[in-house]
């Protein structure tokens, strides 16, 4: 059975629909096509790739900032929307003047700003799913931001990961933040779709009245994987957006290098053939006992290097099993995931 999806009304740019300041709407890209006449990829180069967008316009009463806020976003994929905010003839691609180009990359709520807006002038909002995405959002326009800001994640550092689950982080709050109130910890693995506030900080008082500028914070990481931490100084709403103060990877993994005399003769390993998969493709890695299917590890990892990685197995062993079943899915940095499916032995190191 086939089921089909209704285009949004604004699919088509005389459609648009027009925006209320802090007003809210729920919209959803499915379903949505391209008017390729009204869309010209050249003025936004490698920023957006069109594909299901539609389109919204706003004109606001008062001139000022302005913040494009979009939250609730349900997506098929991981990165969420994109969206293009431009002033210019509707469906006239000569007149058009970017403002601002932005794939969100995450399905967080976050905040563009609009900076400098006229009164009464017309802009012209265009939000598309990133890279064939299909989302469900909201969207306002508001005098305050909502969220975190937008701002590119740091690429994922290719060095070796830790050893250990305890991670500490260390930021600074500087005297020009004089609004904040308190910093938000927001942490987020690789391959989930949006982050999650751990912690939030109350910035201190000293003795002399001072606040203090220096964080330091210790946390345990759930499990293996590589995460993003995200430092967000905040205050009241209308204190002004939040700002992001840091943002940085931090791994672990139980997996080790194939290195002789790493680990003492007679450990028993379970050997995962790493080697066989692209670099810098992100796997999840799901292990089982292959008589019962009870599932006895998950683990995603980031390929670093052509290599193989040993997972310790000494438990394995001892509860009866001498194999393994690996179920492998790689989602390469070009192409389609694929999963494929081992049974691996338990060896001793040498």
């Amino acid at each position: 059975m086939t089921i089909a999806h209704a285009q949004a009304p604004n699919d088509n740019i005389e459609n648009r629909r027009v925006l209320r300041t802090d007003e809210t709407i729920t919209s959803s890209t499915v379903g949505c096509t391209v008017q390729r006449s009204c869309v010209d990829e050249r003025l936004t180069g490698k920023c957006i790739e069109y594909h299901n967008d539609q389109w919204f316009e706003f004109r606001p009463a008062v001139a000022g900032t302005y913040y494009v806020n979009i939250g609730g976003q349900r997506c098929r994929d991981v990165r969420g929307v994109q969206l293009v905010v431009l002033t210019g003839t509707p469906c006239q691609p000569a007149t058009y003047r970017i403002l601002s180009c932005t794939s969100l990359g995450t399905q967080d709520d976050l905040f563009v700003p609009l900076p400098s807006l006229r009164a009464g002038q017309s802009y012209l909002l265009d939000v598309d799913g990133y890279l064939k995405d299909y989302c469900t959002f909201t969207l306002q326009v508001s005098g305050q931001a909502r969220g975190l800001p937008v701002v590119p994640a740091p690429a994922v550092p290719q060095s070796l990961p830790a050893r250990s689950r305890v991670v500490t982080l260390s930021w600074q709050v500087p005297d020009s933040l004089a609004a904040a109130r308190s910093c938000r910890v927001l942490r987020r693995e690789v391959h989930e779709f949006r982050a999650r506030e751990i912690r939030r900080e109350p910035l201190a008082i000293n003795t002399y009245g001072q606040r203090r500028a220096a964080y330091t914070l210790t946390d345990t990481l759930p499990g293996p994987g590589q995460y993003l931490y995200q430092i967000v100084a905040v205050g009241e709403p209308t204190d002004g957006p939040p700002t992001l103060l840091r943002q940085q990877w931090l791994a672990y993994s139980q997996l080790r290098p194939l290195m002789p005399g790493a680990v003492a003769v007679g450990e028993v390993f379970l050997t995962l053939p790493l080697a066989r998969y692209p670099r810098r493709a992100q796997l999840a890695i799901v292990i089982s006992n292959p008589e019962t299917g009870q599932v006895l590890r998950r683990l995603p990892l980031t390929v670093t290097t052509p290599s193989q990685g040993r997972l310790y197995a000494q438990p394995w062993l001892n509860a009866g099993l001498r194999q393994v079943a690996v179920a492998i899915t790689c989602y390469p940095p070009r192409g389609a995931a694929y999963t494929e499916h081992l049974l691996l032995p338990l060896a001793a190191g040498q």
